[in-house]
């Protein structure tokens, strides 16, 4: 959580950042540590079911695990959020590739021995 929240000093609106890591890599912290690093103290869940939580216009969260395809994604609307101003975080975005903006950033969780956690963009 404490790199989340030092990697959010590196953001402005409009970013979107790709989390990547097998399930249970710690990418739902990680996006705890942005929130809280963007001066958000909500309780940040995992979106598994919604797709998306929106946190206070400027962060919004995503999973794209259970999607498809790109087109499911523009079909729910999702899309629509990686242009409105906000910090966007999306787990799973392999899964919606084809739709993804340009220039996003991109963070790699790797779990390793010992249960640590390599980070790196």
């Amino acid at each position: 959580m404490a790199l989340g929240e030092k990697y959010a000093k590196t953001l402005k609106s409009g970013d979107v950042v790709l989390l990547e890591g097998e399930m249970g890599a710690g990418k739902t912290v990680f996006c705890k540590g942005i929130a809280r690093g963007l001066g958000i103290f909500d309780e940040i869940l995992s979106p598994t079911y919604a797709y998306m939580n929106e946190y206070d216009g400027k962060l919004y969260h995503f999973d794209c695990y259970r999607l498809k395809s790109g087109a499911q994604a523009e079909a729910l609307g999702l899309c629509d959020y990686f242009y409105s101003g906000g910090v966007c975080v999306i787990e799973w975005a392999q899964n919606i590739a084809d739709v993804l903006p340009e220039n996003c950033k991109r963070v790699v969780i790797e779990k390793i021995s010992g249960g640590r956690k390599i980070i790196y963009e």
